[in-house]
């Protein structure tokens, strides 16, 4: 198996037609629910580690962050970004994610990757 080690620096774009998922929708009545937007943002985890986290954007299903990380990996594995509802009451609501396995980075010899 292939790890990484080294400086790791990400830059979060954005997300289009992102859709609610039933549990958001658990408060939304009545034709609300057809333009329902939501309040996202992107938590970025090595592994099981939490080395970064996106701002909240407001009231929109296709946000764009722009936002950058860098952090040292230890024997690093995969990245996983995961998209959450930032929920008024209660858990924050997962919406979408991917997994990119850094064996196929390093393989590619690419050092810029798009994928969602």
């Amino acid at each position: 198996m292939v790890v990484f080690n080294g400086v790791l620096k990400i830059k979060v774009c954005e997300a289009l037609d992102l859709k609610p998922t039933p549990w958001s929708l658990r408060h939304a009545v009545g034709p609300k629910t057809q333009t329902f937007l939501l309040d996202t943002y992107i938590a970025l985890n090595v592994d099981d580690s939490r080395v970064g986290q996106t701002s909240t954007k407001q009231k929109t299903n296709s946000p764009a962050w722009n936002d950058e990380f860098v952090t040292e990996v230890y024997d690093g594995k995969k990245i996983e970004l995961s998209v959450f509802h930032d929920a008024p009451i209660g858990y924050d609501d997962f919406v979408a994610n991917c997994t990119i396995q850094f064996e196929d980075l390093l393989q590619n010899g690419s050092r810029h990757f798009e994928d969602w």
